[in-house]
């Protein structure tokens, strides 16, 4: 999906890192009413996933267990890259409620650093889904030391929420594609007729 609001400046040319692949994919797998389905629904669901997202760990046993929590990480990550889009409804307590839960996953889920001649980078030492958990949270923590942290967002449109890197030359963006911000826009524009029309005429 396009990451260019309606209207918006057009993009720049800010690139797409892998952590924000890695972090994007793992987000972007939740039922939106409009044709995507949950990816993390039970254990076999998750593990389907997880065979076709190599950078996870590829093939890993899981449980419905397994699959509740990632629903619970994904959720929560969901809540903060809303608030980078300024989405009211994520701000306050639902947004301290994410950041404590990702506090307790990060102590749950350590990560290692990984030192080589070529560079370091952070890694999770563990494998099967703690692994996987830990991917998570390493891409997370080596994108969120950058200055575009702030741009990669979840979609403002309910109940799209989908992830997306906002390539907007100002940062601007709030939706994840022009039809999303269309949706918005219309809605808006119904709600201020029917407003229009529940207010008494004067005279």
């Amino acid at each position: 999906m396009s990451s260019a609001t309606a209207g918006s400046p057009g993009a720049s040319p800010r690139t797409v890192t892998p952590a924000v692949d890695t972090v994007l994919a793992f987000v972007n797998t939740r039922a939106d009413g409009a044709g995507r389905r949950e990816l993390f629904g039970d254990g076999g669901s998750f593990a389907t996933w997880l065979a076709e997202h190599y950078e996870f760990g590829g093939e890993t046993v899981v449980t419905d267990a397994d699959a509740a929590v990632a629903r619970e990480l994904r959720d929560a990550l969901v809540t903060l890259l809303l608030a980078h889009s300024g989405d009211e409804e994520s701000l306050g307590e639902p947004l301290r409620d994410a950041e404590r839960h990702l506090r307790r996953v990060g102590s749950l889920y350590p990560l290692a650093t990984m030192v080589t001649a070529a560079g370091v980078e952070l890694a999770s030492p563990q494998a099967g889904v703690p692994r996987v958990f830990g991917t998570v949270l390493a891409a997370v923590t080596t994108f969120a030391q950058s200055s575009d942290w702030g741009r990669v967002k979840a979609c403002r449109n309910p109940p799209c929420h989908f992830g997306f890197f906002d390539r907007t030359r100002n940062g601007g963006g709030l939706y994840c594609s022009t039809g999303c911000g269309s949706q918005v826009s219309m809605r808006k524009h119904r709600r201020r007729k029917r407003q229009e029309g529940e207010t008494p005429s004067g005279g």
